[in-house]
């Protein structure tokens, strides 16, 4: 028997280059290589000859290279290769548009598999950017059968990935099942080893059926348990804190009056702060619905009751705007607020661990960085996660974990529909502020997908500009792709510049320096660009009442909840707001997506309709990603898993609260939950 904790360097091919190779996919065990699953699968029952081919197909061939054109440098660009290839029935073009990752790939005479979607062109059949195996590497011309793809890094091939997965596959692993045998017999779960084997290398559809089924059921389980034993962690403690009553506090300066939902949940969260049990509430509200007030609200009761609090952003930008409107609501009463980033000088983070150290600082705002070790309270009292999706599980408890059991409040804007919250939730209380404050102006939504409509579009945009408005353009990609057919920021960058003359035009994405993008957008507040264009990260919380315009770019390449973030930008002041969804797309499922933006507001309602759009859909073939970035299982299709999961898990803490049963189950929990926070 072998450890599965021993090095992957113990099988044969890997030596120390190797080793460091796999490190960069984060596998550094044998169990790591065993947990990194394939991405899809490509079936290599059914080769198609290449004389059945038609267009549309997306098909598996297998062929010899007679020809390699291309790849050559004209004016600065490199030309396309070209690899021609036959079979005893036909001729097929393979072609990829970036050529330097493929120039080495081929050798005319050798056999390959290609799987890809079949185009016609002037009568010959091509496949672009099509996958590839050559077939006299990994199991030889007679493989036949569902051959398992990887996430791959530089420096290591699909074949060197499948021949370790085959290797570890075939090892004598002391490899334990965690789950409990009673849960796996009820809900009918292949055991572990098999689940493992036929992840990699199945048989069959259904055996890789059983696998994912496996898989999906264990990560939501996993999870839904480690919330659980949080929650119930919190539950055991009794708060030594006790916060003044509503009558001692000084209220703060409002310049508006709350809406019925934001009284509602205020009431809501300072009842329970000042319960002897500490709060862990869940705050959802839609865009603008006005979560910061009530985050202010709630900072002021805990700071004017003597303790700390603390409040921590996912991006610096939305950090240092958080701390703007707060401090501007909180110094008046004399409390001292701190902003604390991964760009803050030595001198600034020093001043702000002094003052939390000696309790003069009473509110921090800040982003991850408020979770490193050095960063230590006084009497932390209050912990408040705002865009609870963008952070680990772990990292709100990392937060926590600096008091003594604080009160914690999760904000979020994204939509979430009420069927899932309440189940991904389940340590936590949910309040939903479900009314957007008074005097909201329209957004007028529209899709946009002929040059006419562009040219439309432009001309409206100009008019609103030549009124002293701004305008946001948003792009799936920071520069042009050979692989996705779309418009990159730097292109409509430039289309703009000269298109929307004499007003200025900014350009605003991820890879710019945190100063840059700040100085960008401190610009743009201020008036002098006209013309945002930009990348997803101004999706959550820049607010910039002048903007009334938005512009999306191949829209239906964003999520609904996205898109329902990016307008948002908009229509935060009083004038009509236009947001315009560019999509050239004719799949019917984009078309009644965006059909879902034009006709609501509503982003509850928005998050509901995604969840009924995508349906159970297709696992064989296909890679899946839930909100919180599983492996296998997705929080949408998989809903049926989910609701099992969570009865398993509640079952499971109410018999053994602490799992002093089930210590390999254990282990896991805390195991998966700290490589979720990395």
């Amino acid at each position: 028997m072998i450890d599965p904790l021993s090095p992957v360097s113990v099988l044969k091919g890997v030596g120390p280059k190797k080793a460091e190779t796999l490190k960069r996919l984060n596998i550094n065990t044998l169990e790591d290589l065993l947990y990194f699953f394939p991405v899809k699968y490509q079936d290599r029952r059914n080769i198609k000859p290449v004389f059945s081919l038609i267009e549309g197909d997306t098909a598996l061939i297998k062929v010899q290279v007679t020809d390699i054109k291309g790849g050559h440098y004209y004016g600065g660009k490199q030309s396309p290769l070209k690899v021609t290839a036959k079979d005893d029935t036909g001729v097929i073009e393979l072609i990829f548009f970036n050529p330097k990752y493929y120039l080495k790939s081929f050798s005319v005479g050798k056999y390959y598999t290609f799987f890809g979607k079949v185009f016609d062109s002037y009568g010959s059949k091509k496949m672009a950017h099509p996958d590839f195996t050559p077939l006299d590497d990994l199991t030889g011309e007679d493989f036949k059968g569902i051959l398992p793809l990887y996430s791959l890094t530089r420096g290591i091939t699909q074949n060197e990935l499948q021949r370790l997965q085959r290797q570890v596959c075939g090892l004598d692993l002391e490899t334990e099942d965690y789950l409990p045998e009673y849960i796996v017999k009820d809900n009918r779960l292949c055991s572990l080893k098999y689940a493992l084997n036929n992840i990699h290398f199945p048989e069959d559809e259904q055996r890789l059926k059983e696998a994912r089924f496996r898989f999906a059921f264990e990560e939501l389980f996993l999870f839904l348990t480690s919330l659980m034993l949080h929650g119930e962690k919190l539950r055991k403690e009794n708060k030594s804190h006790r916060y003044m009553a509503a009558d001692s506090i000084k209220e703060l300066s409002l310049p508006f009056k709350l809406t019925g939902a934001q009284e509602r949940v205020w009431n809501e969260i300072q009842g329970q702060m000042r319960d002897k049990l500490p709060m862990n509430r869940l705050v959802q509200g839609d865009v603008g619905s006005g979560k910061t007030v009530i985050a202010a609200l709630a900072l002021s009761l805990a700071a004017q009751s003597g303790y700390q609090a603390v409040m921590m952003a996912p991006t610096e930008l939305l950090a240092k705007q958080h701390y703007g409107s707060i401090s501007d609501l909180l110094s008046p009463l004399g409390i001292k607020t701190g902003l604390l980033t991964s760009s803050s000088t030595a001198k600034e983070r020093q001043e702000i661990l002094l003052g939390l150290s000696d309790g003069t600082l009473k509110v921090l705002i800040g982003t991850h960085a408020v979770i490193e070790p050095n960063v230590i309270f006084k009497d932390l009292t209050l912990v408040i996660a705002d865009e609870q999706h963008r952070f680990g599980v772990e990292q709100r408890i990392k937060l926590s974990e600096k008091g003594k059991a604080p009160d914690i409040i999760v904000m979020t804007a994204t939509p979430i529909p009420r069927t899932l919250a309440s189940l991904l939730y389940g340590d936590l209380d949910v309040s939903i502020i479900d009314e957007l404050p008074p005097g909201r102006p329209e957004i007028i939504t529209t899709t946009v997908g002929s040059d006419n409509k562009r040219d439309e579009m432009y001309s409206n945009i100009k008019k609103l500009l030549e009124e002293n408005r701004q305008c946001y353009v948003v792009t799936p990609l920071i520069d042009e792709s050979d692989f996705f057919d779309v418009r990159s920021a730097s292109e409509v960058y430039k289309e703009l510049t000269e298109k929307l003359k004499p007003y200025k035009v900014a350009l605003l994405h991820g890879n710019m320096k945190a100063g840059e993008k700040e100085a960008v957008m401190e610009d743009f507040k201020g008036g002098k660009y006209s013309c945002l264009v930009s990348t997803v990260v101004i999706e959550v919380g820049i607010h910039v009442e002048n903007a009334t315009v938005i512009v999306i770019e191949n829209a239906e390449r964003f999520g609904l909840s996205q898109l329902h973030q990016l307008r948002g930008r908009i229509g935060r002041g009083t004038e009509i707001s236009y947001c315009y969804l560019v999509s050239e797309a004719q799949g019917e499922v984009s078309k009644q997506r965006l059909a879902i933006m034009t006709e609501s507001r509503d982003g509850f309602y928005i998050a509901e309709k995604d969840l009924d759009l995508r349906g159970p859909g297709e696992v064989f073939g296909t890679r899946q990603h839930g909100i919180n970035e599983f492996v296998i299982a997705d929080l949408r299709r998989h809903y049926h898993i989910l609701l099992r999961a969570k009865e398993e898990s509640i079952k499971l803490i109410k018999k053994d609260p602490d799992l002093s049963s089930y210590p390999l189950l254990y282990d896991r929990v805390k195991t998966i939950m700290a490589k979720a926070s990395m």
